[in-house]
């Protein structure tokens, strides 16, 4: 004789349960025939009565309901997740499944009313849940998360949510809230940027921080370093062009001055790992870390940076394949450019700072080729791990203007040829021939080639260097830039040079151009459709008039005179510019172009308008002679 079972519910779920306690779930199936065909006996087991019988309240659809596995974002204050749910449809229900509702049935009772779901339903959830190793729905990781992203690119069962939707959106804003170790104030959008970067660094996973150039991808990354290293007291490393190192070493100083700094570069660098390990951060350049790569990976670092990530674009280039094989937990890539030339730029950045994401370099050259259509492919996959700000969008966090100080270090050869004038310069006697002095030791650090009997590169200028890297992020993004130099022959140089090099339209205006043609070249520049240049002179053309038309300002090599430099400035930061105006000033540390810029900077403290310039005035003198005993060899003065 059968044992008969009687209906129960529980946790929204029709079950039969025997005289035992024995529980036995029913099929959608069953219940749908015990119901509307009155069978009670399905695989041996018998059940009492009729379930609408059993619950004379209880309706029953005919109508299965849908389900979905949703991919959503989840965030307050303090967190952030993602998070995977199931949710039920039908043409007037739509409700969110708790996990322990569809775990095992097939069915379930909402509002008094009992659905079955669509068969298989439930065998597809579980399939793909299990795929990227879950048994349930609930939060998941960032690695899960863009696995499930890459299913819902063919599958129709998955709702992601998150599409079209910057991974930093639903971060609540902030600014009020203290970041440890961290001194400096972020704008609403950086501080969304730090929140973002942390997120990602509690999943333990990578990503490329791609804001447009004057956003403060620097800022962001001390910000997160500063907070990393109060939390966990583990070293972080940064690679970086040797054109940059000073300017990391300066922001951090700055920043989080609590933190130390090794900036592991030069002949006297440390070679042990004990020693290195000494320190909190450490920053070098790409060609140390390949020649060093045995000691760097001799220690586990936590965060590992690339700055100006481009530098890895190239699969098979050493320095790729070398910072790929440094040990990290977390890895972040820096660049305003991250697709310079093809789409394989962004595939061996991306396998640097999440590995597998876009399959081998094989696989990837298969799926996807150098077209529009491949790059909307790619970047579905990879924008939850890319954070693109550009300046147009977030201008209202940002000041009018924003200023960039690109403080340099000299290579070796040219300190020691810098340490050579310098030394000939101290012979000299009187007022004309210190003013001579200073003016070659100027030229040199605009360009070795500016002095004669030189026939060095061009790019042997770790300063030129530096300017090709910022003309480049300029350029991608279709700007316009104002050089400003004092030298006619620099100027010379950079016109024949970036010509050549970016393809871009370039132009001057010096002494050597009529004013009656100056307005000319500033209209052609203003109407032409792309990228482009205009090299001046501060004194010639840093005055009265408008170039709007730029939205970059470079100062190639400092002015004694702040006034002056800023009345250039004032050439695309005026009346009429619709877009913030970035304004970079180069300079090499511990020569007479720091003397210069600190001279600059203490003139603009005291706010005053209009100060003397080197033309013999007796407030100059002393500058003169901290200038003349300033060594980029010592690292300050050679002559204390």
């Amino acid at each position: 004789m059968n044992t008969i079972y009687t209906w129960y519910i529980h946790n929204s779920t029709l079950l039969l349960k025997s005289p035992e306690d024995s529980v036995i779930l029913p099929s959608a199936r069953d219940i749908y025939n015990a119901f509307y065909k009155d069978i009670l006996t399905f695989n041996s087991i018998e059940a009492d009565i009729n379930p609408g019988i059993a619950f004379p309240g209880l309706v029953f659809s005919k109508i299965p309901l849908d389900l979905k596995l949703i991919i959503d974002f989840d965030s307050d204050q303090n967190s952030f997740h993602i998070r995977t749910y199931i949710k039920a449809f039908d043409r007037d229900t739509s409700i969110e499944l708790y996990p322990e509702d569809f775990h095992i049935a097939d069915h379930i009772i909402i509002n008094h009313t009992w659905y079955p779901f669509v068969p298989g339903r439930i065998e597809e959830i579980k399939t793909i849940l299990n795929s990227v190793g879950l048994d349930k729905a609930g939060l998941i990781s960032l690695q899960q998360y863009l696995r499930l992203r890459e299913i819902a690119n063919d599958n129709h069962v998955i709702n992601d949510l998150t599409e079209g939707v910057s991974i930093a959106s639903p971060l609540p804003m902030d600014t009020h809230t203290s970041i440890s170790l961290f001194t400096g104030t972020l704008y609403p959008y950086q501080y969304n940027g730090f929140r973002w970067l942390k997120m990602i660094s509690n999943f333990d996973a990578g990503c490329i921080l791609a804001d447009e150039m004057g956003l403060g991808k620097t800022i962001q990354v001390v910000a997160l370093m500063a907070w990393q290293f109060d939390a966990t007291k583990l070293p972080s490393l940064i690679i970086a062009p040797s054109t940059l190192l000073e300017n990391w070493r300066r922001e951090l100083h700055r920043f989080a001055p609590e933190l130390t700094v090794l900036v592991h570069q030069g002949p006297e660098r440390y070679g042990l790992p004990s020693h290195v390990r000494n320190f909190n951060i450490v920053v070098t350049s790409y060609d140390v870390a390949v020649r060093d790569l045995s000691l760097i990976k001799m220690l586990n670092w936590n965060i590992l940076v690339t700055d100006e990530a481009q530098a890895i674009k190239n699969p098979s280039a050493k320095r790729t394949l070398a910072v790929k094989e440094i040990p990290h937990r977390m890895a972040i890539a820096v660049t305003g450019t991250p697709l310079e030339n093809h789409l394989t730029d962004l595939w061996s950045i991306m396998d640097f700072v999440f590995p597998g994401l876009l399959g081998t370099l094989s696989e990837f050259n298969q799926k996807y080729t150098d077209d529009t259509q491949s790059a909307v492919l790619i970047e579905r996959q990879i924008s939850p791990i890319m954070l693109r700000r550009r300046v147009q969008e977030v201008a209202k966090d940002l000041p009018e203007r924003i200023d960039i100080p690109q403080p340099l270090i000299m290579d070796n050869f040219s300190a020691m040829e810098y340490e050579t004038i310098r030394q000939d310069c101290l012979g000299e006697k009187g007022d004309g021939s210190l003013f001579a002095s200073l003016t070659k030791l100027r030229m040199y650090c605009t360009h070795s080639l500016l002095l004669e009997n030189n026939n060095r590169e061009i790019l042997s200028s770790i300063k030129y260097q530096r300017l090709t890297e910022i003309l480049e992020e300029i350029f991608a993004s279709g700007d316009k830039v104002l050089i400003f130099t004092s030298y006619q022959k620099m100027t010379d140089i950079m016109l024949s040079d970036i010509s050549e090099r970016f393809g871009v339209h370039c132009d001057w205006i010096d002494g050597r151009v009529p004013t009656s043609d100056r307005q000319l070249k500033i209209d052609f520049l203003s109407e032409y459709d792309g990228p482009a240049v205009l090299i001046l002179n501060p004194r010639a053309a840093g005055t009265g008039l408008n170039i709007t038309a730029a939205n970059h300002v470079v100062h190639y090599n400092l002015e004694w005179n702040p006034a002056l430099e800023d009345q250039a400035s004032a050439r695309a930061y005026r009346r009429g510019q619709t877009r913030p105006v970035t304004i970079h000033r180069m300079f090499y540390i511990n020569t007479v172009e720091e003397v210069i810029n600190k001279r600059v900077e203490q003139k603009r403290a005291l706010a005053e308008i209009a100060i003397s310039g080197t033309d013999g005035a007796i407030d100059n003198y002393q500058d003169i002679i901290a200038a003349l005993q300033m060594s980029p060899i010592s690292g300050g003065n050679k002559d204390d």
